[in-house]
């Protein structure tokens, strides 16, 4: 009772003055939010607990789910075969880096398959301060959602392959992915002929004017629907919260409000409430250990390094400038990493040690990314 008083008395009070802290110190908002998280564990103040975590859970699928939205799935059909081509290089050469460090350096295992991981939930908050015009941005989400699909998926083998050990049910666990892959292309289509015939199904389902807010109960309908989909098949939750916001961006673009009514929710209560728990999962006493400390700067350079060199294949599309700006934005998959983290230390694939290097690494590539962007907009 008392540990149930104390989290609903702090995180209102860590919600409400992360932002204010984060302009007296000139950080991004969610380096305070997760630094305020860490040290609130560190005191004793914030401990584990299971409404906590739950609704950390549902801060990130939602984080996922406004990413989603963020996407435009007509623009990137329409992208030039160059935009296509660049974004597919990119991958391959972010990837092709990041094994080739990890191998050279000598790292986890775990670490090494989790450096290539892409997410575009942390673009998902660039485009929040920085507007979702820029050119920058635009490229890095067309990339960001390739390497989203890909990235998820091979978290979801990943997820399977530490719990079971059984070849044939990872082979079916795929099998599965795959066609549940085919089936969403599936429905994309029929729905655009649907919507197309039909153009007044849209408004029927999310009003123009509405008083009821039947906007925003269908887009929490498709969220937690989707949710419900992925468990039942056994998939990754993040892939049905990502398709969820994609659906919405989609074929309700008409209703131009919605998107800042679901993210005002997102940025306001539950995504900083994922940033605070991701703090706290880290005990800062680890970094009284050296080879943490070491280890964690060195798997964040080393991530980040991959994707500047990377970011030459998209120098041709907007120049270098922008093509570093877009490299830049793609190089902090947090919520994957600490994904991988948490399910390769439960299940015995790495120990104590590189897991904290592994969370150490994904904080500071937010913190740096954060303020290298920063300096590098101010400039201009």
């Amino acid at each position: 009772m008392h540990s149930d008083l104390t989290l609903l008395v702090l995180l209102p009070v860590l919600l409400w003055l992360s932002p204010f802290l984060a302009r007296r110190l000139r950080l991004p908002t969610v380096v305070v939010e997760m630094l305020l998280g860490a040290l609130s564990a560190y005191m004793g103040l914030l401990q584990s607990d299971r409404y906590f975590d739950l609704i950390a859970e549902v801060g990130f699928l939602y984080l996922m789910f406004l990413a989603g939205m963020e996407v435009n799935l007509r623009e990137i059909r329409r992208s030039s075969s160059a935009v296509l081509q660049s974004s597919i290089l990119f991958l391959g050469a972010m990837t092709l880096f990041s094994i080739l460090f990890g191998v050279l350096f000598s790292l986890h295992p775990v670490v090494i398959v989790s450096m290539p991981l892409i997410s575009v939930g942390m673009v998902a908050t660039l485009t929040k301060s920085y507007g979702k015009e820029e050119a920058w941005l635009k490229t890095a989400v067309i990339v960001g959602v390739m390497g989203e699909v890909l990235s998820v998926a091979a978290l979801t083998v990943f997820d399977v392959y530490s719990v079971e050990n059984d070849l044939l049910h990872l082979m079916l666990k795929i099998g599965l992915l795959i066609l549940f892959f085919i089936v969403i292309i599936g429905a994309y289509r029929l729905l655009h002929l649907l919507f197309w015939w039909y153009p007044e199904l849209k408004t029927i389902l999310i009003p123009r004017s509405d008083t009821a807010e039947q906007d925003i109960r269908m887009a929490m309908a498709l969220f937690f629907l989707m949710i419900a989909v992925m468990l039942a098949l056994g998939l990754e939750l993040a892939l049905g919260a990502f398709i969820a916001g994609a659906a919405i961006s989609s074929f309700f673009h008409h209703e131009k409000k919605l998107e800042e009514k679901m993210s005002a929710l997102g940025f306001g209560f539950l995504v900083p409430l994922f940033f605070i728990h991701v703090g706290a999962s880290f005990d800062l006493r680890a970094l009284m250990i050296p080879q943490i400390v070491s280890g964690g700067v060195l798997i964040a350079l080393l991530a980040i390094l991959a994707r500047i060199l990377a970011a030459s294949m998209l120098q041709n599309l907007h120049g270098a400038r922008q093509a570093l700006l877009s490299g830049l934005a793609l190089s902090m998959p947090l919520t994957l990493l600490v994904a991988v983290a948490t399910i390769g230390y439960e299940n015995g694939l790495m120990q104590r040690t590189p897991y904290y290097q592994l969370i150490l690494g994904s904080i500071l590539e937010v913190l740096f990314v954060m303020v290298i962007i920063g300096v590098l907009t101010r400039k201009r």
